[in-house]
């Protein structure tokens, strides 16, 4: 049926960690029972992992080309693992999925992190099944718990995580294969167009692991809302991302963009916006030097990183959104709740931040999945590097005592200071009427100007350029109907005008 990624991203390790596969080279059902068993534990709240039968493993990754599996042993191996996943108490989800790679067949099994956890399997297999223990995974290799990993094992129990939680109140009717449907299509998955067509939705969601419950009472699971509800919102309040971008320093003059969707295009359309009416280059003369630098106000390899973490990091459970603010000086991005503990304040100071324990696992693995996250540790090196290479000051990274909030400030460029790069084309236009000879003082003309010399202009930087209120811009506007209109909706759109 095929699994919901592809199948050679996995095995590169760009889109799931090392740690998170455990490759073996042949069947052995004792060493299977004890990778399913701590994978389904999933202590670091990874989200699981996946087994891969058919591929040795060298220091945690593998040698390829792949040993294999014989393909007339792939049925039997099937049965028998139905056989060793019973012996795990409580019974654990294994996705099987026998697959060619490197003209070799082998066998992955995904084991998603259990909703009933913790896990305990035999020690050994046969007449000594009597003896269990809680395993887990360290690094690439599994082992027993101590015992004061099977204490947080059990702290844990009742802990899952939110985005991995059954919503009771939606319905299967939530979930849209639309937005399925396009997910698997940007990530390659090996779930292809012709198994969406003939397999049942419910089978398609359940191979996704975006439902929970039993046969007769299924329901999305949190994270299935997230990323494939038409409205999250309507079961997950505040699942949104607030983009407020101010033209002053006392906040008189502002627009307000409130995103609503699957969090996942909420955070392009997010970054689309930025992209193309935010960030803009300048050439910055240097004494001494024949060639002048180029630098951005903000770079937009930084801006993707902060953002794509408060998506990935935010604690859905908090009935607040993602705020971005977009100043005349910085942009500030603010989610709740903080990091996760052990991570403190002095932590955020440090160039690199390192965290094992997450707080969205599944909501990670599909980010990952989109290339829109990484979830190694590397954000915030990334951030650091991309804001030095443009020549910009370092980035500020906040949160208070409790970690109830996490706050992140990229400040702008030096060279940019004291600009206000929003009203630049409109301030270009003031001037071009001023010097024109025709009728100059009307605010009509004022508009057609504005908009001839850029389509993409808003009616709060015509407001500005034309000292009223955007009110009396927008009641103009209404009167020139048969000269100008707005094709599009958004930042998609644009201003025409009319012959």
């Amino acid at each position: 049926m095929g699994l919901p990624i592809n199948i050679n991203q996995l095995l590169s390790g760009k889109v799931v960690e090392w740690e998170r596969m455990d490759f073996k080279k042949g069947w052995n059902p004792e060493d299977v029972l004890h990778s399913v068993c701590a994978f389904a534990n999933d202590i670091h709240n990874w989200g699981g992992g996946y087994i891969i039968i058919g591929i040795e493993e060298d220091n945690g990754t593998p040698v390829l080309p792949p040993y294999g599996v014989d393909i007339k042993a792939i049925d039997g191996i099937q049965k028998e693992l139905i056989n060793v996943i019973h012996k795990i108490e409580p019974m654990p989800i294994v996705i099987p999925e026998p697959v060619q790679y490197m003209e070799k067949t082998i066998l992955i099994l995904w084991i998603p992190g259990g909703e009933t956890r913790p896990y305990k399997a035999p020690v050994h297999l046969g007449a000594k099944e009597i003896q269990k223990a809680y395993f887990i995974r360290q690094g690439s290799v599994t082992k027993k718990a101590t015992l004061q990993e099977e204490q947080l094992l059990l702290s844990l129990a009742a802990k899952v995580p939110f985005d991995d939680r059954i919503c009771h109140a939606a319905s299967l009717d939530d979930l849209s294969l639309i937005y399925i449907r396009d997910f698997l299509r940007k990530v390659d998955s090996n779930i292809t167009e012709k198994d969406i067509q003939n397999m049942p939705f419910e089978q398609l969601c359940w191979q996704m692991q975006i439902i929970g419950g039993t046969p007769e009472f299924v329901r999305p699971k949190n994270v299935g809302l997230l990323f494939f509800s038409e409205n999250p919102e309507k079961y997950i309040p505040y699942a949104r991302i607030e983009l407020v971008r101010f033209y002053d320093d006392v906040g008189d003059h502002f627009d307000e963009k409130i995103l609503h969707g699957p969090i996942h295009l909420q955070l392009q359309e997010a970054l689309d916006y930025i992209r193309s009416q935010v960030i803009v280059e300048k050439v910055v003369k240097v004494d001494d030097k024949a060639e002048a630098n180029r630098a951005y106000n903000y770079p937009y390899t930084a801006i993707e990183e902060v953002l794509s973490n408060a998506v990935y990091h935010k604690s859905y459970d908090d009935r607040n959104p993602i705020e971005v603010r977009i100043e005349p000086n910085s942009i500030i991005v603010y989610s709740l709740a903080g990091p996760m503990p052990p991570i403190t304040n002095a932590d955020l100071q440090k160039e690199r931040v390192v965290s094992r324990n997450y707080r969205n696992r599944r909501i990670g693995d599909f980010l990952k999945e989109l290339d829109m996250t990484e979830g190694r540790s590397t954000g915030f090196p990334k951030i650091y590097r991309a804001m030095r290479n443009n020549g910009s000051p370092d980035p500020v990274f906040k949160t208070d005592d409790l970690n109830q909030y996490f706050l992140a400030e990229l400040p702008i460029h030096p060279a940019f200071v004291g600009d206000n790069v929003a009203l630049d084309v409109a301030r270009d236009v003031a001037l071009d009427v001023a010097r024109g000879p025709e009728d100059v003082d009307t605010l009509e003309s004022l508009i057609i100007r504005m908009i001839s010399k850029d389509k993409h202009v808003t009616r709060t930087e015509m407001a500005e350029v034309a000292k009223v209120s955007t009110k009396t811009i927008e009641r103009q506007i209404k009167q020139m109907q048969d000269k100008v209109r707005y094709v599009g909706v958004g930042r998609k759109g644009h201003w025409e005008i009319l012959k």
